[in-house]
């Protein structure tokens, strides 16, 4: 690696430690987040999904333990759910959890399983609720897709999305600064993937940047494509592009990853390893195997969960606890009377990294001090995912 890479690197990371992320947002107004009852009543909350991913019961949970340190919530430790099981975690936090100023309705819980025929029928359903019943006081809504289902100006309900890969891009707010909606809200990281593909690319000086994705407006989206497109016009980089064929069965949909990983593996110097439904803790391993066959550095856009089972960087989350914090601030501020479009949208991932040691050692990358210096989270092997 050149110097000018590492002098990179130490400067990026070494700013991060002296400008730590901040969960205090610049609103349009002065909020409390004072615990308060609403009307001597509880404030109710729902929950919809359009399926389920490994990092939903994870920032769910972060959330509900930043409400704790807020004081809406008695402190307890949390069960985690098993896998991706967010309904698990729901019916724990609607039956043992203890407020006196909240509850997780228990029947007010959706997760449509990755159908857009249930997505419609849910939907409708969770409006016609919203509207005709009133039982429920702010809704969350996990991911791109349900936020794109209920995120609008079809009840007045607030509305907060979580997990959305880009809000803007994929229509659920109007901007970065506005929702466009009183009654949504969305947080937003307007450059992480900018950020993610900057550090790699310092890390790994590569000049053809592999990537596997849907080639229609979803896989786009979800894959960043047009941010890549971006930093690779800045840096003077290639993108190799492979396309993953839509609406395919799972398994064709697994081939075809494999596949892919293969040809990158021939004609890139690293993979930019996208989010998509393919890729979860099933078939990671195989795609390492692939890519550390071919001996070509990888980059999880997910997170240093990858990078426990394989792939060589990520960006480590540290735990979800700050955007945890972000959005129990958000729900706090709502009910203590700001509208959720008056709440800044803007909140950062603290930028840690994370790296795969073995992975290294396989595909002959010899990570330097500074490097070493700057990860917050290192596996010395890869651990095999339990399932």
């Amino acid at each position: 690696m050149k110097t000018a890479y590492r002098a990179t690197v130490l400067l990026f990371f070494a700013l991060s430690l002296v400008f730590p992320p901040c969960s205090t947002a610049a609103d349009k107004g002065s909020f409390a987040t004072t615990p308060i009852k609403k009307n001597g009543q509880k404030w109710r909350i729902g929950y919809y999904e359009a399926g389920e991913y490994i990092d939903y019961p994870a920032i769910l949970s972060a959330t509900v333990r930043g409400l704790m340190d807020l004081g809406w919530i008695e402190k307890v430790d949390i069960p985690m759910p098993k896998d991706k099981q967010t309904k698990e975690l729901w019916n724990w936090l609607a039956t043992d959890l203890r407020s006196e100023y909240l509850e997780f309705v228990k029947d007010a819980y959706y997760n449509a399983n990755w159908s857009d025929n249930l997505r419609k029928e849910l939907s409708t359903a969770i409006i016609d609720r919203l509207n005709k019943k009133k039982d429920i006081d702010l809704m969350i809504a996990m991911g791109t897709k349900a936020g794109q289902d209920i995120a609008n100006d079809k009840h007045q309900v607030a509305t907060l999305v979580f997990s959305a890969s880009d809000p803007v891009s994929s229509g659920i707010i109007k901007s970065i600064e506005d929702s466009g909606h009183d009654n949504v809200h969305a947080r937003v990281d307007p450059i992480r993937y900018e950020r993610q593909i900057r550090i790699f690319n310092d890390i790994i000086p590569f000049r053809k940047l592999g990537m596997t994705y849907r080639n229609d407006v979803a896989g786009r989206s979800y894959a960043a494509v047009d941010k890549v497109e971006k930093i690779a016009k800045e840096r003077n980089f290639e993108i190799v592009s492979c396309f993953v064929p839509a609406d395919q069965p799972r398994n064709q949909e697994v081939e075809s990853l494999k596949k892919c990983f293969d040809e990158l593996g021939k004609s890139a110097d690293a993979i930019y390893v996208t989010e998509q439904t393919g890729i979860d803790k099933t078939t990671i391993p195989e795609l390492v195997k692939i890519a550390n066959a071919h001996r070509i550095p990888t980059f999880s856009q997910h997170g240093s969960e990858d990078v426990r089972y394989g792939f060589l960087l990520s960006i480590s989350q540290a735990g979800f606890k700050y955007v945890g914090e972000f959005h129990a601030q958000t729900i706090a501020k709502i009910f203590n009377g700001a509208k959720p479009r008056q709440i800044d949208q803007v909140f950062e991932d603290p930028p840690k990294i994370a790296i795969n040691l073995k992975t290294a050692e396989i595909i002959g990358y010899d990570p330097p001090v500074d490097v070493l210096g700057a990860a917050d989270e290192i596996f010395q092997n890869i651990e095999e995912p339990k399932i």
